[in-house]
């Protein structure tokens, strides 16, 4: 066995892991240690002791000599590890370790070693046996186990905390903002102006629709996307948020104008359509809501279930995000009826970066499809661009499987070019609400959380792939995206946890999107929003 580790701490090599026969090579980017890789690495070395100190012992129980180096026991160990000669490992070790240890088998134990130290000590001043040696060890080894889940479980639920609450700061700009609105006529301006009015029906411009409830977040996508345009006299931004956000998002962009762009500000309830009758999305999302509520239990009693995985879990807590039953991701599948004078929009999520002149994206051939999307199936980034519609609906289920192809590539929200022409020829906005109703009816079981999973249902077959340079994904999942990637990219996309405007965001990519806010206006100094 040899074991390097680099002066820069960048690599480590090793043979240990859950069992001796995998090969694992562990990378660490910088210098600068987080603390949970701080604990993982701690965590690494502690097994590869461990490893060391087990195959040690059971040369001695073996009644073999021991070997003075990590380098001999390798050499000694490793026609064995790779199963060339009979393990001569006693099977009582076996049969003791794989024995199952009850949840609350090792509670309120003060006789198990903490650490690997007093295991060693412990075992060598007993002359214990082998049974003994594997018991010890099989009580130790579930202890941290149960420790590493545990932080684990924490860590899902620190990031669920402050990714789902609204920064303090984010919460101030909305309120000074009101507060503006109400007190200074020049943020209640009417937007757009009257004579520009005719320009929102008009098809010869380029129509962009943003719906959202954070002032800052389109204040960004406003900015980069007029900034970057070839021709800002020929966009028209349609920003849609809800009733309590209407007033700040007024006061924001009366005071803030992107002339000669046209920006509009309406309110969901200033729709005659939305006003109208019944809304098959919000009877959805009551639905949704109660359901929910009842099958999560909150985030106190998903933390304590001491059964399951911590990544199930942390689907769990995902959940509960405001985000998943927010009316704002789910308005886009009613857009013909929301613009029905306007022929084709481009819809932009409010945590996405324009970097260059969308206007190409009119002359894209759509080819009688609805959607114009990029497709996440295809790339480099093995994380980011290897969804397929397997990664996000059950195919376990059978209402899942016997009506879509797993290996079917995905495609992504975000950026997208809607023809509402096509559109309104077929009946995506009603397959979209019965499939709710579906998996409403299944206990939310037919597909992983958000809008995209029944958006994958909706559209399919009337997806056209565009080109990834209109949408790069991940900057809110990864840290080590490629910076020349990032700066090449038409639109980059913070899809992810790590949103640019919370504290989580990270501080590699952050400037991409904090380029575009102006940290000396007077609204950002006040609420204390930093470029850092």
């Amino acid at each position: 066995m040899q074991l390097h580790i680099s002066p820069s701490l960048r690599h480590v090599t090793v043979f240990p892991g859950k069992g001796v026969r995998e090969f694992i090579k562990v990378k660490v980017g910088s210098r600068r240690l987080s603390y949970r890789m701080l604990f993982y690495s701690i965590l690494f070395f502690t097994f590869l002791l461990r490893f060391v100190f087990v195959m040690t012992a059971v040369d001695t129980i073996d009644g073999e000599s021991k070997c003075s180096s990590i380098g001999c026991l390798g050499k000694r160990l490793g026609p064995k590890i790779l199963g060339r000669t009979e393990s001569m490992v006693p099977e009582v070790i076996y049969q003791i370790l794989e024995e199952p240890i009850g949840k609350h088998e090792l509670q309120g134990r003060s006789d198990i070693p903490q650490t690997l130290d007093e295991f060693m000590v412990e075992i060598k001043n007993g002359k214990s046996d082998a049974m003994t040696f594997a018991v010890k060890l099989r009580e130790m080894v579930t202890l941290l186990e149960q420790r590493t889940r545990n932080a684990k479980i924490q860590e899902y639920l620190y990031r669920h905390v402050a990714s789902s609450s609204i920064p303090k700061q984010l919460h101030c700009l909305a309120l000074r903002l009101a507060n503006e609105h109400a007190s200074n006529a020049a943020a209640r301006l009417q937007l757009p102006s009257a004579e520009l009015v005719p320009a929102l029906v008009d098809n010869s411009y380029y129509h962009f629709v943003l719906a959202s409830d954070n002032v800052l977040a389109t204040s960004v996508v406003a900015t980069s996307l007029v900034r970057n345009s070839l021709r800002p006299h020929k966009v028209v931004l349609h920003i849609i948020t809800d009733r309590k956000t209407y007033y700040p998002m007024q006061a924001w962009f009366s005071l803030h104008p992107l002339s000669p762009a046209i920006i509009e500000v309406k309110a969901l309830h200033h729709f005659d359509w939305f006003t109208k009758g019944k809304v098959p999305v919000l009877e959805a999302m009551e639905k949704d809501q109660r359901v929910r509520s009842q099958f999560r239990g909150g985030s106190s009693a998903i933390v304590a279930n001491n059964t399951e995985k911590p990544n199930v879990i942390a689907a769990k807590l995902q959940a509960l995000s405001p985000k998943y039953n927010s009316l704002m991701n789910h308005i886009r599948i009613h857009l013909p009826e929301l613009f029905p004078g306007l022929d084709k929009i481009v819809f932009l999520d409010d945590d996405i970066v324009v970097q260059t002149d969308l206007s190409p994206l009119w002359d894209i051939e759509m080819n009688g499809k609805v959607n114009g999307a990029v497709e996440t199936c295809n790339g480099e980034d093995n994380f980011v661009m290897s969804k397929r519609y397997r990664s996000y609906l059950n195919f376990s289920h059978p209402l899942i499987s016997k009506n879509f192809d797993p290996n079917a590539c995905a495609w992504a929200y975000g950026m997208n070019i809607f023809d509402l022409d096509a559109w309104r020829k077929t009946n995506i906005s009603f397959t979209y609400h019965h499939w709710l109703e579906q998996n409403l009816k299944s206990d939310l079981s037919l597909w992983q959380l958000g809008t995209l999973p029944p958006g994958l249902i909706a559209f399919h077959g009337h997806v056209q792939v565009i080109d990834p340079f209109w949408h790069m994904l991940g900057l809110g999942y990864q840290e080590n995206t490629s910076h020349a990637d990032v700066k090449s990219a038409g639109v980059i996309h913070y899809n992810g946890r790590a949103k640019p405007w919370l504290e989580i965001a990270f501080p590699k990519l952050r400037p991409f999107w904090a380029k575009y806010v102006d940290f000396s206006d007077k609204f950002i100094k006040s609420c204390h929003i930093m470029a850092t």
